[in-house]
């Protein structure tokens, strides 16, 4: 599976709509109730509903946590995934400037951000972390392969994967060259 955009580029806000009314229910807040727990107005409120406006990144975290609910639940396709989104949360007025949310994990204590390489033929292998970590590689040159319980996962430059490392995994370098790549442990 690549990494991509959404086929819609405006299908967050039809997710955006779709969630605010759902969370807004199970909050028990009417639109005038929420407009004050977040400080965003009814007016907003009303066309976010409806799939009609655009709303800035710091708006939505000020309806989420009124809402008591994530970033997340908020915009993601309610279908998808967890853990892959490819979801278009936020676009310029370029045609070239959007922001993807590509994944998403639950975080309990800490995150760190590494960065790797491989030489060719190289490869690392771990054992199984503890329960609940997770791992999002985002592969930005070569070839990676990450060898799982569940059978290996191939990784282009330009792609990512997002996996429990509750398992015991690997990391394969399959190009000629040296594969470079982003760790994200999430514990």
């Amino acid at each position: 599976e690549a990494c991509g955009v959404a086929a819609d580029p405006l299908a967050v806000l039809a997710f955006v709509g779709a969630n605010l009314r759902r969370l807004r229910a199970r909050a028990g807040l009417s639109q005038v109730g929420l407009a004050a727990a977040s400080g965003i107005s009814r007016r907003m409120i009303v066309s976010l509903e409806g799939g009609d406006t655009n709303i800035s990144l710091t708006s939505l975290d000020r309806l989420a946590e009124a809402l008591g609910a994530t970033f997340i639940e908020l915009v993601s396709d309610p279908a998808a995934q967890r853990q892959r989104l490819d979801t278009v949360a936020w676009r310029g007025s370029s045609a070239q400037s959007l922001g993807v949310l590509l994944g998403s994990v639950p975080a309990r204590a800490e995150a760190q951000l590494w960065s790797w390489s491989l030489g060719p033929g190289d490869r690392y292998e771990a054992s199984p972390d503890p329960e609940g970590w997770h791992e999002m590689i985002f592969v930005s040159e070569g070839l990676l392969v990450v060898e799982l319980a569940d059978g290996p996962v191939t990784v282009a430059a330009g792609d990512y994967v997002i996996f429990s490392s509750a398992q015991a995994y690997a990391y394969r370098n399959a190009a000629d060259g040296t594969t470079r790549f982003i760790r994200h442990v999430v514990l």
